[in-house]
């Protein structure tokens, strides 16, 4: 439970900072700011609760929110929203892709130990990283990014395959799981810089 309260602080911090962003991007007034990244940050988190049919952390603890808001009261302390282009578009990237990781980490490991076959853990997991997301590009009338950002859902789907083979295993522990992190956020953004495309079909 360590390691899921660490992975989900992560997450949440890293997610609201790409939905403060997306807010910048979109030149939403302050409150449509907050709730974008409140949705990024919260949102697949009490998705993925619902699903499991449990109170969600957001609902319950007091660290998810408090967290989120700090993490967007710091973002207005160092000005980002007047940062370059460049910058701003470097630091969406990289929060975004740790607060995916992260997570999918805590999807996965919360399915693992809910006892999920395959498919349940690959699903909580991906719902759980991309569903704030999603949420938030639908209020602001976008296409969801996972539905067109290649190597954005998959990650999600590659970290909870790993961390699954790594159970059956008996090979899970901090380590390993951090190993996988890692490998994880660089391999999104390797994929981001060298432009790498899954395939996609010709109509």
């Amino acid at each position: 439970m360590t390691l899921f309260v660490i992975a989900d602080i992560i997450g949440i911090i890293a997610f609201a900072i790409s939905g403060f962003l997306v807010g910048v991007r979109h030149r939403l007034d302050l409150l449509g700011m907050l709730i974008a990244a409140a949705l990024t940050a919260l949102g697949g988190g009490i998705i993925r609760d619902a699903v499991m049919g449990r109170t969600p952390f957001a609902f319950d603890e007091y660290y998810p929110a408090i967290t989120g808001l700090l993490t967007i009261a710091a973002a207005f302390a160092f000005k980002l929203y007047k940062r370059d282009t460049l910058e701003r578009k470097w630091l969406f990237v990289c929060s975004d892709t740790i607060g995916l990781v992260a997570f999918s980490i805590t999807g996965a490991l919360l399915a693992i130990e809910a006892d999920y076959n395959f498919f349940g853990v690959i699903i909580l997991s991906f719902i759980t990283a991309v569903g704030g997301g999603m949420t938030r590009d639908v209020m602001i009338n976008q296409v969801p990014a996972v539905l067109v950002t290649d190597f954005y859902g998959s990650i999600a789907l590659i970290v909870s395959s790993a961390l699954l083979i790594l159970h059956s295993l008996g090979w899970m522990n901090e380590i390993t799981i951090l190993a996988i992190a890692i490998f994880s956020i660089a391999l999104r953004l390797v994929a981001h810089t060298k432009n790498w495309h899954l395939p996609k079909l010709s109509i």
